[in-house]
């Protein structure tokens, strides 16, 4: 079975806000699916955290690796694609786009062999996976509606990120973190966001270890991107001094970028995303580095219903992970699957067990979030 095209869905009229200081509108260009179509017309899907007229860029550039090559040897044909292109740049929109193939790749392998994806992996460690639902800082009152919103919605994780918090003045962050904690009580998980990666961030290592003290104080989960995200000695010292366990790892890309991070001990969550690290390949190369360094795995996930389907099956079949980030509310998760996710009465997600990705695209909700000109 060869590869025969690669398609390029944009996804327009449905995007959330990321937090940037700009802010997003829905017709923003931030995630692009990707449909691998085979010699057999059997296809597989993948997921791009990156505009689609990028994407489209790269297809072309990588189509002299990727035209008639094997659709049944996800790891091999990704690692061609990078290793063919070094001088094009190491990360970046050609592997973001090699991430969204090798998902869709994976997505075929399993379709071809009748097994779900996590299976393929190495087995299920586990076929339930609790989401945090994931949403921005607010004004207090607002927030404090919001999660409690989310609370009755079923979540017993919910993570706050970004503006305001970190933007106006310390008094002003713990106010926020303690509006969410009382709005929901002890039982629901809280995680927070600082977006350290939000250009020209202006705290360091004092703030961000006077803020995990904090955020201690109210059993927050992690402090996530409290620095900017090339400061890895104030993250190693982060993680050593604060009572808080410290994650990142969203921005960087290949497996090779991940190690000094992991290898010198600047985490204690690891967070690659497989939209733009590698895709599953990648991420779950990642997620074994870090096991072996005891360190806990978590996908960065603010994607789409397919993001979300290759997170539930790496979690399943990585023996550390914990939670799935849940991008809420969010139109390219709810709408796009003929069956969307459903939270059980845990407050778990079943891990599809379909083949491959084990989930079918809503193909009028896809034509819904296209351009006119791309149809």
């Amino acid at each position: 079975m060869r590869i025969k095209e690669i398609l390029a869905h944009p996804l327009l009229g449905g995007t959330v806000d990321g937090g940037w200081p700009a802010g997003h509108q829905p017709e923003d260009d931030l995630h692009t699916l990707v449909e691998v179509v085979t010699d057999s017309g059997l296809t597989g899907i993948g997921s791009v955290y990156t505009s689609s007229a990028l994407v489209s860029a790269a297809i072309e550039t990588l189509r002299p690796y990727w035209r008639d090559e094997s659709a049944l040897e996800p790891e091999r044909v990704s690692e061609k694609l990078r290793q063919s292109t070094f001088w094009q740049g190491r990360g970046g929109t050609l592997e973001h786009l090699i991430s969204g193939i090798d998902i869709a790749l994976w997505d075929l392998f399993g379709k071809v062999c009748g097994q779900p994806l996590s299976r393929l992996l190495g087995g299920d460690y586990r076929h339930k996976v609790k989401p945090y639902a994931s949403i921005l800082f607010d004004e207090p009152d607002l927030l404090a509606e919001r999660v409690r919103t989310l609370a009755r919605r079923g979540f017993r994780a919910i993570k706050l990120g970004w503006r305001p918090f970190g933007r106006r003045n310390s008094a002003f962050d713990e106010l926020l973190v303690r509006t969410a904690r009382e709005a929901v009580g002890p039982d629901v998980d809280i995680l927070v966001d600082a977006g350290g990666s939000e250009q020209f961030w202006p705290h360091g290592y004092k703030w961000a270890l006077r803020t995990a003290q904090m955020l201690a104080e109210y059993q927050v989960g992690w402090f996530e991107e409290a620095l900017p995200p090339d400061d890895i000695e104030g993250f190693v010292r982060l993680r050593e001094h604060a009572p808080v366990p410290i994650a990142g790892g969203e921005v960087l890309t290949r497996r090779q970028s991940f190690m000094p991070w992991i290898e010198r001990g600047a985490l204690d969550i690891v967070q690659p995303d497989a939209t733009k690290c590698g895709g599953i390949t990648e991420a779950r190369r990642i997620a074994w580095m870090a096991y072996d360094h005891n360190i806990q795995f978590v996908s960065h996930g603010w994607n789409t219903a397919i993001g979300l389907a290759a997170d539930l099956h790496l979690a399943a079949a990585i023996p550390v992970a914990r939670y799935v980030e849940y991008l809420t509310p969010a139109p390219y998760i709810d709408r796009l699957l003929q069956k969307p996710f459903q939270l059980d009465g845990d407050g778990c997600l079943t891990v599809p067990t379909g083949p491959g990705l084990g989930i079918e695209l809503d193909r009028d909700a896809l034509r819904d979030f296209r351009t006119p000109a791309s149809r």
